[in-house]
C-alpha cells in the first residue's frame, strides 16, 4: 500500500512539474503580437498631451491627463500611405482637415489645413 501511495504521489508531482514547465516563460517562442494594419488603433502625440483613436473610419482625440474628448471626426485613405482626416474640435466647434502620411507602422506625420505639422506615434498595446 505504501509503495502504491508513493508511486501516486510521485506521478502527481511529475505531472505538476510537467504542467508548470509548459507554462514557464523560459526560452522558446512566446505569444506572437498581432501587428496592427494601417492607421487603425491608438496614437499618441509626441508631446504626450493627446491620444487619437482611429477605428473603422471614425476618429476621436482625447486628453491624456483627463480622458476628456477634444475632437471627433472621420478619416479615409486617399492611398495606401496617406490618410485624410476631417476633425471637429469640441472646444472651438470648428471643423478642419488634416493629412497624415503613414511613414512607418509606428509613425504618422501630419499637417493640418492651417499648416501646423505634428507627429503621432502608435501606442503600444497595454501602455497607459
Amino acid at each position: 500500500m505504501s509503495n502504491a501511495r508513493n508511486l501516486y504521489i510521485g506521478l502527481a508531482l511529475a505531472g505538476a512539474t510537467f504542467v508548470a514547465g509548459c507554462q514557464s516563460s523560459g526560452p522558446g517562442p512566446g505569444p506572437v503580437a498581432v501587428q496592427p494594419a494601417g492607421v487603425e488603433g491608438d496614437w499618441l502625440s509626441t508631446d504626450g498631451v493627446a491620444l487619437s483613436r482611429f477605428t473603422g473610419g471614425a476618429f476621436e482625440t482625447l486628453a491624456v491627463d483627463t480622458g476628456n474628448k477634444l475632437a471627433t471626426g472621420s478619416y479615409r485613405y486617399s492611398d495606401a500611405k496617406t490618410i485624410e482626416i476631417s476633425v471637429t474640435s469640441i472646444i472651438r466647434q470648428t471643423t478642419s482637415s488634416v493629412n497624415c502620411a503613414l511613414v512607418t507602422q509606428q509613425q504618422l506625420n501630419c499637417t493640418s489645413s492651417g499648416g501646423q505639422q505634428f507627429i503621432l506615434v502608435r501606442r503600444q498595446a497595454g501602455a497607459v
